[in-house]
């Protein structure tokens, strides 16, 4: 690509720290699952966006302290999840950084009233959303583009004896993948449905 010629008018980039909204957050169908949108502030030099700020999360009711984060990279086609972790349930803020992924969540906290409910939305690169998945949910995505990445934060450190899976097309969950065939993992592939899980969660 040839590099373009330095420009010599100067154009005013707004300062997106003087935002009086820099995330909106919003509940969506199942309780306790949010979208959140950065407030982007860009021209023709790039963009910048906030994707974390404590007050913000505290605001919508979102009380997470992260202590570990993650980036997995996916080719088109590859499904992952459905994953959680019990004990130590791990709460999830995930976002896509390049391309485009499906993204769900699933509530498998035995006594929820949402028990075996699920949300998807789709997370890329150009719209910037994000998804808080708490703990006591499982959490799994597809990816709709090669080369797709999920960058994500997470609420508590991985524990593999206590990483689990559940099946990604169980019935009883109904989830709407928009893939029919996807690539999976062994481990994914031989998951068991939620209503054959030993370890689950427990609503509070």
């Amino acid at each position: 690509m040839t590099p373009r010629p330095p420009r010599l008018r100067v154009k005013r980039f707004s300062n997106p720290l003087l935002s009086s909204a820099p995330l909106n957050i919003r509940e969506t169908t199942l309780p306790g699952v949010f979208i959140i949108e950065p407030n982007v502030r860009g021209d023709d030099r790039g963009f910048f966006m906030e994707t974390y700020r404590l007050d913000a999360f505290r605001d919508a009711g979102i009380d997470a302290v992260f202590v570990q984060d993650n980036h997995s990279r996916s080719a088109k086609g590859v499904l992952r999840g459905l994953h959680y972790q019990e004990p130590n349930a791990q709460g999830k803020l995930v976002r896509c950084t390049r391309g485009a992924l499906y993204d769900v969540a699933v509530d498998i906290r035995r006594g929820s009233p949402s028990f075996g409910r699920w949300f998807g939305t789709e997370l890329t690169e150009s719209n910037k959303r994000m998804l808080w998945v708490p703990p006591g949910f499982a959490h799994g995505f597809c990816a709709l583009e090669d080369t797709s990445d999920l960058v994500y934060k997470c609420t508590t450190l991985y524990d593999p004896p206590a990483d689990r899976a559940i099946l990604w097309n169980d019935p009883d969950i109904g989830i709407q993948w928009p893939i029919a065939s996807p690539l999976l993992s062994t481990k994914d592939a031989a998951a068991p449905r939620l209503r054959d899980a030993t370890f689950l969660p427990t609503h509070p």
